[in-house]
């Protein structure tokens, strides 16, 4: 049964609004561009790729506000506290329960089927860490619910944010995250010693 939509951080008149006004203040000061705009489905997973820093989130809000879309982000069910669980939804957070015979992928495919929108925010690398291949969740929650994958991205070298092509999953991994990371192959993070082997 599909739940009514909960109010975000994303969704909270003049919170919003005042979060917006802020942010592209920030990136007027700091010489960022938004490029790109989100897609008008009511679904989706997106992967925001290179995450290197914890200034990316900074980086990329911006854009989340400036086309008012309401994301959200899992987290283990242990962020989830009783004192504080109603922020920590409020903030866009999904519990995960790792203790659950459900793993990740399932739970992540529940919270699509009882939700009438949803944009679901991954950062597939895992870490700020370099890495040289994708934990390959997003995928398979996105091959499960049958929802397209939209690639947002930063590029530290242009200062441009922003999203890139919208991926239809083929059921094919090896040959769909090949062509995603080769649109991210030449985009560089806000600490580009962590940047991702292409």
């Amino acid at each position: 049964m599909i739940k009514q939509k909960s109010m975000t951080i994303f969704s909270t008149p003049l919170i919003s609004q005042f979060l917006r006004l802020v942010s592209f203040i920030g990136l007027k000061l700091t010489g960022w561009k938004t490029v790109g705009e989100p897609p008008k489905h009511d679904k989706y997973v997106m992967i925001a790729i290179p995450h290197t820093s914890n200034w990316d989130f900074l980086v990329m809000l911006p854009v989340v506000l400036k086309y008012k879309l309401d994301v959200h982000w899992m987290g283990k069910h242990t962020l989830f506290p009783k004192p504080i669980r109603w922020f920590v939804r409020w903030m866009g957070g999904i519990p995960i329960d790792r203790r659950s015979a459900r793993n990740t992928v399932e739970q992540a495919a529940e919270a699509f089927h009882r939700s009438e929108q949803l944009v679901l925010l991954i950062t597939p690398e895992g870490t700020r860490r370099k890495v040289d291949r994708l934990k390959a969740g997003f995928y398979h929650i996105a091959t499960r619910v049958n929802v397209p994958i939209q690639l947002a991205y930063l590029d530290a070298k242009t200062k441009v944010v922003g999203f890139g092509p919208l991926v239809h999953p083929t059921g094919d991994y090896e040959k769909d995250v090949k062509e995603i990371l080769a649109f991210y192959s030449d985009k560089q993070g806000i600490r580009s010693e962590f940047d991702m082997d292409g």
